[in-house]
């Protein structure tokens, strides 16, 4: 039986912002709450559409978007939020190549015009943190070292 009191304390969670399924029964377990009464609180607010983690991915998904992260950073956020793998791919369709955040984000880490290996491998180090692909990183030093016709890389 769910208890009026669970039912109050998930909503208050909810009031703060979204959570998935996971994330809910965790906050709830942490305090104090059964494991049984919390999976029952969650599936009262997935009845009612309060909890829809297909939802809640996409809402990862574009947030992290927006921040400038990459494919990896997100889906390791789509993990880390306790998503479950067979919503990322429909969430993930929403990602769309950041070529113009990836470029202004290696012009920000490339402080001269004409970096030395040193440089643009802290600068590329930092974007692979990011989670960009290697792929999306090598064009993107090809665009933004291409505007700099004095750069030649050094091999």
């Amino acid at each position: 039986m769910l208890s009026e009191e669970t039912k109050q304390r998930a909503l208050r969670i909810l009031e703060r912002r979204d959570v998935s399924r996971k994330e809910l029964i965790t906050k709830l377990t942490d305090k104090g709450v059964s494991l049984e009464e919390a999976a029952a609180a969650a599936d009262w607010l997935e009845a009612l559409g309060v909890i829809d983690d297909a939802r809640y991915a996409g809402i990862v998904v574009r947030h992290y978007m927006s921040k400038g992260y990459g494919k990896a950073r997100i889906q390791n956020e789509l993990y880390r939020h306790g998503l479950a793998k067979d919503l990322w791919e429909e969430a993930l369709a929403q990602y769309q190549e950041p070529e113009e955040a990836i470029d202004r984000l290696l012009r920000a880490k490339l402080k001269s015009g004409s970096p030395d290996r040193a440089e643009l491998k802290r600068a590329t180090d930092a974007l692979l943190r990011r989670g960009f692909s290697w792929r999306e990183i090598s064009a993107a030093k090809e665009r933004v070292l291409g505007e700099n016709d004095d750069y030649e890389e050094s091999t």
